[in-house]
């Protein structure tokens, strides 16, 4: 059990990584392609559109070229980081499958989400009680009571990865029709916010 939880959290936190430098990747190269581009370059932008902006671009003296040069080995990052994280899911999904999990019966929970839950949870037992695993993955709710009202706010607290994997579940069983929609849509009519019912 110990083992098949190192795995998964090793490969999930590579992932993870992986997909911030994609994202920085992809933020250079956009400025970068703004700088050579009339008019910039438009926010929705792959590897693919990228290079097809780039074959348009015809510099001019010895910084644009170097310009474009500089922007031609950024998008060199951004095709290899997309190499591996497709990599990296391809070994994420592996290790849930070689769990044996039954979190991907839940709606909302694929191999990314359910290997962040397995890496970052591993043996549930080790919570004696609901509250204590709501207090490690930041679902227990922080009293924000003001005069009669009796309201919560977000819990900042807790393990952050795990609270995001819980919150993409919980936000496409909101969009599906789903038991949990069904939950979210009583607790709107109970007078909750969307905020404090997606929380719940």
């Amino acid at each position: 059990m110990e083992d098949d939880t190192a795995v998964l959290r090793m490969v999930i936190d590579r992932d993870d990584d992986l997909v911030a430098l994609r994202a920085q990747a992809a933020c250079r190269l956009h400025v970068a392609l703004r700088e050579l581009i009339a008019g910039g370059a438009p926010r929705r932008l792959g590897a693919s559109r990228a290079a097809k902006l780039l074959r348009s671009v015809r510099p001019q003296g010895a910084a644009g070229v170097e310009r474009k040069r500089l922007t031609l080995e950024l998008l060199a990052d951004v095709r290899r980081l997309d190499r591996d994280i497709a990599t990296a899911r391809r070994r994420v999904a592996d290790a849930v499958a070689a769990s044996g999990t039954s979190l991907l019966e839940l709606h909302g929970v694929g191999p990314i989400v359910a290997g962040f839950i397995l890496g970052h949870v591993g043996d549930p037992t080790r919570f004696p009680t609901p509250a204590r695993f709501a207090s490690y993955n930041g679902t227990a709710p922080i009293e924000a009571s003001n005069g009669p009202r009796s309201r919560h706010r977000l819990n900042p607290r807790g393990n952050r990865k795990l609270n995001h994997a819980l919150h993409l579940a919980a936000v496409t069983q909101v969009r599906h029709n789903t038991p949990g929609r069904v939950y979210y849509q009583r607790k709107i009519a109970e007078g909750k916010s969307n905020k404090e019912a997606l929380r719940a």
